[in-house]
């Protein structure tokens, strides 16, 4: 059986020095540590599967994974996400999913919650087939998608909470984290928290969401179920007034962000975390060709982005989360223009690592692919 003490800290920093990495160079001193116990590491991050908990059942379950990390990990903030990679048939795949529970210290366990998307091969086994004592490959943990405030000290401010499916996870390790660090049981501030789903029974956290709706916390939690659609007059009868002077979180399907943009307008109180890819505009003036150096082709630039023009033409370039989040699909364009279709930023710099998910050609373009 594996030992799951961690290495001392003196023998992590000597082990993670510059001189032991040019030592056991090309492999590093992590890949030799993995082969003695999957649980020591210098500074690379995995974690033990310590337990698994069905949320949901259906077409497309639900499982939350509690994770034990090594002692390289470095603790996250309620609302971020972190890259899991998995090894399947003896090929690693990483994707990003939101950190379910309240914010953690280093080293400190903590969950991710899953649904299993029938594409997913990541997602499908972490929530059909992972059992406690599977080791993930992680990254730190990453993402903007946080709240700015001490969670332990009392304020007047209004916060409103947005989640649809799964991007309920997200919102649920802010919750979790008010309440934990919040005096008695009480977020130490009004929060209003909207959650759409299917129907009860694809409900994730139901039981969990049932108390704190009952609670005397500061917490008003709204749940609505079947077509029931955001509506902007809705929301304000719940809040009480104008929501978009109000700090905001939405974090679901893309069709449901997209509701809730259109109702905050130019808002800079509203932040947003897409779980799914959005609909990026595509430009249908655009001309040139696009030049695949490394398959030796060429291809009309329709205006989509690199990685849907790849996949039109045939080659299968790695990807992630397709949303320009995990950094997968990072490929270098060797000529040419590209706009980031999340920003409209434009880039015409040489030799140019570009996440091929959120790029898109201004006329000619050439990437290594």
């Amino acid at each position: 059986m594996t030992s799951t003490a961690a290495l001392p800290p003196l023998a992590q920093r000597v082990l993670g020095s510059r001189l032991l990495a040019s030592l056991t160079s090309p492999h590093g001193v992590d890949h030799y540590l993995r082969q003695i116990n999957p649980m020591w590491a210098a500074t690379d991050v995995r974690a033990r599967v310590v337990d698994v908990t069905r949320e949901t059942d259906g077409e497309h379950p639900v499982a939350t994974l509690t994770l034990e990390p090594t002692s390289t990990w470095r603790g996250h903030r309620s609302g971020q996400y972190v890259q899991v990679g998995l090894e399947v048939a003896g090929r690693r795949t990483t994707r990003c999913f939101s950190i379910s529970s309240a914010a953690s210290l280093p080293g400190e366990r903590f969950t991710i919650t899953v649904r299993a998307h029938e594409e997913g091969i990541v997602s499908k086994y972490l929530v059909r087939e992972a059992q406690p004592g599977l080791i993930l490959h992680l990254s730190q943990a990453e993402g903007a998608f946080t709240v700015h405030e001490s969670a332990a000290t009392p304020t007047n401010n209004h916060l409103v909470m947005i989640s649809g499916g799964s991007g309920i996870t997200p919102v649920m390790s802010h919750i979790r984290t008010f309440l934990r660090d919040g005096y008695d049981d009480h977020a130490q501030r009004k929060i209003t928290f909207v959650h759409y789903a299917r129907s009860p029974e694809d409900q994730i956290f139901a039981e969990e969401l049932r108390e704190i709706a009952a609670a005397d916390n500061g917490i008003t939690v709204h749940l609505r179920y079947g077509p029931h659609l955001f509506d902007a007059d809705e929301l304000r009868l719940m809040v009480g007034g104008d929501y978009t002077d109000m700090d905001t979180w939405v974090c679901g399907p893309a069709g449901l962000v997209e509701l809730v943009q259109e109702a905050y307008g130019d808002s800079p109180r509203l932040r947003v975390e897409f779980f799914k890819p959005p609909a990026f505009a595509k430009d249908d003036d655009a001309e040139g060709t696009l030049a695949f150096n490394l398959a030796g082709s060429t291809a009309s630039n329709d205006g989509s982005s690199i990685l849907e023009q790849a996949e039109a033409a045939g080659l299968t370039p790695e990807f992630g989360c397709r949303m320009g989040i995990c950094f997968s699909c990072t490929s270098r364009k060797t000529e040419g223009t590209v706009r980031n279709i999340l920003t409209g930023e434009t880039s015409s710099l040489p030799d140019e690592d570009v996440r091929i998910c959120v790029s898109a050609p201004v006329g000619s373009c050439a990437v290594d692919l």
